[in-house]
């Protein structure tokens, strides 16, 4: 039986939140530790910007501004959380998790706290868990679910695979009931084990424990196989958008909007247009704040949703790819959730000074 036809209620987004540290750091100051020039980044990723968390902020610290963010957006109170999921490659601590963080600064103390690591596939399997969690206690009355990175922690800035896309920020989603006809349907998720080594963080773990060594060799940052990384999403993206559209008996022309990772602007757009998504219902937000890996996809669906690109009962089809690898989709029938969204403003941004915009 599919959870379409499980009797239980419907599980949508009732309100969403994002966050963007105050620092922006444009293509001219990251070129050149990366030994490339602005230009080229522009021309090779479609990255303008991005937003680095300052020495004193983790992933807890975004995450944190996100949820508060989301639940104010869906009108509710942090007490009424009961669950808190919280998705990133970049958490505070190896133990504990990083929704425990969260919880005690948010205050949710309602709130089963718990992390989901699955990359840049992360704020969907973490909503999957949620969803799940929500249709089977009939208890359990919202869930927060937010993807956070803080890729700059882990950055190599002469490394120019990783150094011009990673970037850092928060995106939180609220779910809880809504009407019939709404809400999340077909979840379909992956993982392919054999492809770990193509992203990852080497050292700090239990693996190759920290060291002088994994030091000196640079062995805690980002380690990506651009090619492979390259070929994948080439080749699962389309996959998992036609699965996902031959599955549930639609077409590409039913899908209102089409909200994915975004791993790389250019990328992302010359896969989308050989597959035939019109280029109005696929929102790139990458340009302006890079990859911010499992937070990517809800501040995409956020950005659309404040932008006026989804109107109630709106039909979305979400396709996420990852490191691990991993991927997956789902349809989502929008509910007309509201949205806050707290970052810089345009005007230059000077360190130490946070200048928040409210959408």
């Amino acid at each position: 039986m599919s959870i379409n036809d499980h009797p239980a209620r419907p599980i949508g987004v009732l309100g969403m939140g994002t966050f963007l540290p105050s620092r922006r750091r444009p293509n001219d100051e990251v070129a050149s530790g990366a030994g490339v020039t602005a230009d080229w980044i522009t021309q090779r990723t479609g990255v303008r910007n991005r937003h680095v968390a300052a020495p004193h902020e983790a992933a807890s610290d975004l995450a944190a501004c996100a949820v508060r963010a989301a639940v104010a957006a869906a009108g509710l109170d942090i007490d009424q959380i009961d669950l808190l999921v919280l998705a990133t490659s970049t958490p505070d601590e190896l133990g504990p998790s990083t929704a425990c963080r969260v919880q005690a600064l948010t205050k949710a103390r309602n709130a089963v706290a718990l992390d989901v690591s699955a990359a840049c596939s992360g704020w969907l399997f973490a909503a999957r868990v949620a969803h799940d969690w929500l249709r089977a206690d009939p208890c359990a009355r919202y869930a927060a679910v937010v993807g956070v990175e803080a890729y700059s922690k882990f950055l190599d800035p002469a490394d120019r695979a990783t150094a011009v896309l990673f970037a850092d920020g928060a995106a939180a989603s609220v779910l809880g009931p809504v009407p019939p006809g709404q809400g999340f349907g077909d979840f379909h998720l992956g993982s392919d084990g054999t492809l770990a080594d193509r992203v990852l963080i080497p050292a700090g773990g239990s693996r190759r424990p920290a060291s002088s060594t994994t030091l000196r060799t640079g062995a805690h940052t980002i380690h990506m196989d651009g090619r492979a990384v390259r070929d994948f999403i080439t080749t699962m993206f389309p996959l998992v958008v036609r699965d996902s559209l031959a599955r549930n008996r639609l077409r590409l022309q039913d899908i209102d909007a089409f909200i994915t990772h975004q791993p790389n602007p250019k990328l992302l757009r010359t896969v989308a247009t050989d597959l035939g998504i019109p280029v109005d219902r696929l929102p790139i937000v990458a340009q302006e704040i890079g990859n911010i890996g499992a937070a990517s996809t809800p501040y995409a669906l956020a950005t659309a949703a404040a932008n006026g690109l989804l109107t109630p009962r709106s039909r979305i089809l979400t396709a996420t790819f990852g490191a691990g690898m991993t991927w997956g989709s789902a349809l989502l029938t929008w509910s007309g959730a509201p949205t806050i969204r707290i970052a810089p403003q345009r005007a230059a941004v000077h360190e130490g000074t946070l200048h928040h915009a409210h959408h």
